[in-house]
């Protein structure tokens, strides 16, 4: 028999809530106020999860610990997988000196930081956003930064606030088309609502990074850039989501945002450079490489966008899975905890299941390009061999911290202490347009992905819409667009932030600096969702039930 979650274990809403909330305060106090290396406050968190599930919540024990060791798997594969080849790759281009030219070829595009900060933390993530996420942007945008002059902590926290407004399209549509499998809504709805949300932010997050690094002051010396890179990302955000689908919104918006923008620096550059504060020197020096030179530094890059890309493709991974994708039901987990209502329309078996779809992988993808760049740049099979133990080493504590992160995720999920949270923000009566935008962005951060807070919380929404007179298609929108602002908060992307740029035992300290932004950036997705609600003109917004 399924054990049933139970919403409400201490016959009291309040309390029960508060129970439910432990690990994540656990877990962020540890980082944020007690400054604890991240693993060491991944695995506290995770023992108080267990504690709160297996306790109050009466979850068996056999069921906690395979959601713990389930949640540990997923954490180093796929995600860690990811990150491990993608430091191998950027060993590689240090190690023969690649980066260096790299760096040097994006100074003289643009010697300002201002610039370069929006076009790599911005045009350049949200492309990888849309070609592969799970922190792919995050890595290999935060290394670049960090090869321009840019601190690791500076790097770091930019790159995690110029990937937001990308999210909810990442990996070719996917949080999208997991939010219309779990709600059962028509899929152009919900890819038109959310491309009726996100566009307002992707005009104004290039201007929000750069502030960010430079002040008010500094950001307004490029407004031209911000705009026109926010504008030629936006529009072709809204056309794609509205009138093809979600699956390609990223990588044309993307591809649009970098060719406007590189446009716009042939005829245009700002009046008076802006040096990085006590950093290092964007400004290229000595003689400008050779074509040659600047070709075979990006080479590398574009080989890893092009295999990423191509691995993405439903038919390759259709094609890659039917060669080996082995499944295996997760024991004592698998259809073995019960999701009950309000949180669903009907008492639903929670699947746990673990795919090692190891060829169709994003991190195999990335290893193939590895690979392949790495015999171009004329490195030996010993010399791979040996870039790849020193990556592994460099990774060891941080591939611990997103196991037991997504352990601590993963317990959260089949306990139901989410769900609770959860219930506790569609409380709010005729506010819940607001906090339900909310609830997205808790799901994000909590869970590190937009796909799985779409999973967990799109039922729940769509339930508390129609049960508040509200489209049930805005608020499921609502869920992934308001999602995309705790991208920047959730433990996964910090860690991967501080593998990327060496910064390793910061992420406390990182999490302080994006916090606030995070929030304040949710806070201005449900007062336009709440618009759309409630204001006309906003309500003309939503699409008319089919």
């Amino acid at each position: 028999m399924p054990w049933p979650q139970i919403y409400d274990p201490l016959g009291n809403a309040l309390l029960s809530t508060v129970v439910a909330a432990l690990p994540v305060v656990v877990l962020l106090g540890a980082l944020a106020v007690f400054r604890l290396r991240a693993h060491v406050a991944a695995l506290l968190g995770l023992g108080v999860a267990l504690a709160v599930a297996l306790g109050p919540f009466g979850m068996p024990i056999a069921a906690g610990m395979a959601a713990a060791a389930y949640g540990a798997a997923y954490g180093l594969f796929p995600i860690g997988w990811i990150v491990l080849n993608l430091i191998f790759l950027y060993d590689l281009t240090v190690s023969k000196g690649h980066f260096a030219v790299l760096r040097t070829s994006l100074a003289r595009l643009s010697p300002d930081p201002r610039i370069q900060v929006i076009g790599i933390a911005f045009c350049l993530g949200a492309f990888f956003e849309g070609a592969a996420g799970f922190g792919t942007p995050v890595a290999v945008t935060a290394a670049l930064l960090i090869q321009l002059g840019f601190a690791p902590m500076q790097a770091s926290c930019l790159s995690l606030v110029a990937n937001t407004a990308p999210v909810a399209f990442g990996a070719l549509g996917t949080p999208i088309l997991a939010l219309q499998g779990v709600t059962g809504l028509d899929l152009m709805d919900l890819s038109a609502m959310v491309g009726r949300q996100l566009p307002f932010f992707a005009v104004l997050i290039p201007f929000w990074v750069v502030a960010a690094l430079a002040g008010v002051r500094g950001m307004w010396a490029v407004w031209p850039a911000a705009l026109v890179a926010g504008l030629a990302f936006a529009v072709p955000q809204y056309l794609v989501s509205n009138f093809h689908g979600p699956w390609l919104v990223d990588v044309v918006s993307a591809i649009a945002s970098m060719a406007a923008l590189a446009t716009l620096l042939r005829f245009w550059q700002p009046r008076e450079a802006w040096p990085l504060p006590g950093g290092g020197d964007t400004l290229a020096s000595g003689p400008a490489p050779t074509s040659r030179a600047v070709w075979q530094a990006w080479r590398p890059w574009l080989l890893l966008s092009a295999t990423v890309f191509a691995w993405g493709l439903p038919a390759v991974k259709a094609f890659l899975n039917g060669l080996s994708a082995p499944r295996f039901a997760v024991p004592y987990l698998d259809k073995l905890v019960e999701r009950v209502p309000p949180v669903v329309a009907a008492p639903r078996a929670e699947e746990a299941v673990f795919v090692l779809n190891w060829l169709s992988a994003t991190g195999t993808g990335i290893l193939v390009a590895a690979l392949v760049a790495g015999a171009l740049m004329g490195a030996s099979p010993r010399e791979m061999l040996g870039a790849y133990r020193h990556a592994l080493h460099r990774v060891r504590h941080s591939l611990l911290t997103i196991a037991a992160m997504l352990a601590l995720g993963y317990v959260t999920r089949y306990s139901g202490t989410d769900a609770i949270m959860g219930l506790a923000l569609a409380r709010t009566g005729v506010f819940y347009p607001f906090f339900g935008t909310l609830l997205g962005w808790l799901g994000v951060a909590l869970t590190g992905s937009d796909t799985a807070s779409n999973v967990l919380f799109g039922g729940l929404q769509t339930i508390t819409a129609g049960q508040t007179g509200l489209s049930p298609v805005l608020m499921a929108a609502a869920n992934s667009s308001g999602g995309v602002m705790g991208k920047m908060v959730d433990a996964q992307s910090i860690v991967v932030a501080s593998v990327a740029t060496g910064a390793h035992g910061q992420e406390g300290e990182i999490l302080r600096r994006v916090f606030v932004q995070s929030l304040v950036l949710a806070a201005l997705v449900g007062l336009l969702v709440a618009c759309q609600a409630y204001v006309w003109p906003f309500v003309r917004m939503v699409p008319a039930p089919r």
